[in-house]
Order: structure tokens, then sequence, then C-alpha cells
């Protein structure tokens, strides 16, 4: 029985022993694998944030968005401060100020010394209350500024002009309104102010500022005294805009319709305006002319359509002779939906050497070569919404220590955009 409980013991024992032995081995075996492991993880090594990410990736995103929007390379300015989306813009005819007017009922004139600053300063005119502005324009300088202004009542006209500074006076004046008419156009909104000054023939060099309305007729004023030059009517359902030639030669209008009608204005010897008689008619489009402008000699016409295309006009014709203008281009406009339908501009204009064409589609701007229709660049979102206006200025402007053709964008997203013109080379 002894022997019996002796080998018992001693079979326990061994087993326990061969157990611990066993167990021994595999634990210095995965104490091994761990250790290789260990060893081996600085090879490959996984960074951790010491942040959380979480929280720092919108703001990364936002900085990343804000890059993008500032490194387009013909993007020069914003002008800030507006309160509301700007509807309309100007450059005076040295091109060193530019008007805006602002959905917030102010017009601001920017002094724009040199188009790279990094702040610029600006005259605040606030207009009468409860007037919506809508369109602006310089007059005979840059101290006198029109504006069209919209109430319930209807549209009204204000010039004003800067006071003259008195002896001992610190501050400039601020600009009074020098005229003013109303109801010029019913209770419909004045769609777009273009002027000019009148050097045609025998014009006197004074300023002649065409009110086109959101109804049929536009009207021609004097911009020194506000009087009425003439009224023409396109008979066209609606209007669209309608621009002055850079002369005060010919007055055209984009309206419903495919065609485009120009007039002349007609001056006395005395370089008063005699009259504003109908000239001419563009025909060609197969839809609505949705813009237009002159090129800088006045002798062309550039338009833009919903049928897909611009055209470009030669107006310097014998029409007293009947002689009809003639179409000397067509081009298709380079912009095109998600459905590969062709799509249309809004807004045209020519940089003063007319070699380049600027258009607006929505919030996308582009650069054309006036001679080729090529697209020279084109910025997608240039603004956070739709554009509004686009307007060259006149001369070329002071862009640090060069000097560069200037194209001013205004949008719905309160701001006003400085862009320079593309290189032709690139084409």
């Amino acid at each position: 029985m002894d022997s019996i409980l002796t080998v018992g013991i001693a079979s326990v024992v061994l087993g326990a022993l061969i157990a611990v032995i066993f167990f021994g081995s595999y634990l210095r075996k995965r104490t091994s694998e761990v250790d290789s492991m260990a060893k081996a993880e600085p090879q490959n090594p996984i960074r951790i944030p010491k942040s959380n990410p979480k929280k720092n990736h919108p703001k990364s995103h936002a900085t990343d968005k804000n890059q993008n929007k500032r490194h387009h390379p013909l993007d020069l300015n914003t002008l800030k401060g507006h309160g509301d989306s700007v509807d309309a813009l100007c450059f005076s005819a040295d091109g060193k100020s530019l008007a805006t007017a602002c959905g917030d009922g102010v017009i601001r004139v920017f002094k724009l010394d040199d188009a790279s600053s990094k702040s610029f300063k600006f005259l605040r005119i606030n207009l009468p209350a409860g007037g919506h502005p809508s369109a602006v324009s310089f007059a005979d300088d840059a101290s006198s500024i029109v504006v069209a202004c919209h109430t319930m009542s209807g549209s009204s006209l204000y010039m004003y002009g800067e006071e003259t500074q008195k002896e001992h006076q610190s501050k400039l004046p601020l600009p009074s309104i020098k005229w003013e008419r109303h109801h010029i156009h019913d209770k419909r909104s004045v769609l777009t102010l273009s002027g000019a000054t009148a050097t045609y023939g025998t014009a006197d060099g004074s300023s002649v500022i065409a009110s086109c309305s959101e109804g049929t007729d536009i009207i021609l004023w004097h911009g020194k005294t506000g009087r009425n030059l003439g009224h023409v009517d396109t008979n066209q359902l609606k209007n669209h805009m309608a621009a002055v030639s850079p002369n005060g030669r010919f007055l055209a209008a984009a309206a419903f319709t495919a065609d485009v009608k120009v007039w002349e204005i007609v001056y006395l010897k005395d370089g008063s305006v005699k009259e504003v008689s109908r000239v001419m008619q563009l025909k060609g489009h197969k839809s609505a002319v949705t813009w237009l402008c002159f090129s800088p000699n006045s002798d062309k016409i550039i338009t833009a359509s919903k049928d897909g295309s611009i055209r470009l006009w030669n107006i310097n014709v014998r029409y007293h002779m009947d002689e009809d203008p003639k179409t000397l281009k067509v081009f298709p406009i380079p912009l095109c939906d998600a459905g590969g339908n062709p799509l249309h501009y809004d807004r045209l204009s020519l940089c003063p050497e007319g070699k380049i064409l600027a258009a607006s589609h929505g919030s996308t701007l582009q650069w054309l070569c006036a001679e080729t229709g090529a697209v020279l660049d084109t910025a997608e979102k240039a603004h956070e919404g739709d554009i509004t206006c686009i307007s060259w200025a006149p001369k070329a402007m002071t862009v640090g220590e060069r000097e560069a053709q200037v194209l001013a964008t205004a949008g719905v997203d309160k701001k006003v955009k400085l862009w320079e013109a593309p290189k032709l080379q690139s084409v």
C-alpha cells in the first residue's frame, strides 16, 4: 500500500515538473517573440498627432481652401467692407477711382493708387433712406458721380459732386447732391448706367449717360446738368443692358430678342445733342443677346448670346447709304454644363487696348483673346456666388513696381476683386 502511494506521489511530482518545464519553455518563447516585435517597431513608426485630429481637420481644410482662393495667379486684391451684395461698379476716366453700388444703400468710392495695396481709402456716400442703388457711373471727372436708386415709388437719379474745401477746413467736405431726377422710368428699376465723354464730331466733350430700364425704354442724360437729351425704346419686351460708345457717338442695347439695335447721338455745331436716331440693327444671333461692349475706337461691337456664341461686328459702315453692319467673326462660347450643353456669358468687358475680352457666367470668370476667341485663363468660383459686374480700368494701373491692365469684378459675396490681365503669349 505504501509502495503504491509512493509511486503515485512520484508520478504527480514528475508530472508537475514536466508541466513547469513545458510552460517555462513556452513563456520564454513568447517573451522572445514579444521582444523581437518590440525591437522591430521603430523601423516603421506609427505617427500619432499630438492633438486631436478631429478638432484640427476643419481648420486645416479651411486653410487649404483659403490658400486655393488666394493663389489664382491673376488675383491681385480684394476690396472688402461692403455690407451686402455689390450690384454695380465703375472706374473713373483716369482709372484712379472705383465706385461701387452696394445693397446696403451706400456708394463707396475707392482710391486706387496701387492695386496691390494692403488697404484702400474710400469715400462713403449714404443714399436717401430706403433707396437701393442699382447702377453707378462717373460724370465729367472723378469728383462727380451719378447713381441710379430704386425705391417703392420708382427709380431716381442723383448726381453727387464734391464741395469746395473752405479755408482752414481740416477734413474734406462730403459730396452733396448737385441734381436729382425722380420717376425716370415710371416704377421700373434701372439695370445699367453707361457713361462716356462725347468727343465725336462737334460734341463739346461733356459726359453723356444712358440709363437702361428693366422695361424697354432708355434715356440719355447730360452728366453735368442732368438734362434729358433723348429717349429711345427697344420694343423688345424687356431690356438686358445698354451701352454708350467710348466717343459718345453710338448707343446700343441688348434686349429680349436676338437683334441688337443701334442709335446715333447727333450733335449740333454748338456741341449740344440734337437727337438720338436709330441707324442700324445687328442681325445674326439665333437667341437673345445677353451683353455687348464697344471696341475702344467705337467702330466695333462684341455681343454674347444665349445661342452659345460671341460675335464681332463692324459698325463703321455707311448706314446712311443703307450699308449694313458686318459680322467679322463668330466664336463659340467655351463653356458647357455637366451634360455638355453650351452656356452663355452674362457679362462682357473689353480691355482698353482691345486685345483681351473678359467674360463671366455665374461665378466663373474667363479671359479670351479678342482676336481669336481662345481662352487665355479661367477662374472658377472667382466669387462665392454670382458675379454681378465686371469692368476694366480705362488705363494701366500701378501694381507694386510695375504697370498692368486691371479688371474689377463684383459679386453677391459682398466683395470686389481686382485681377491682372493674362499674358497674350499664352495663346
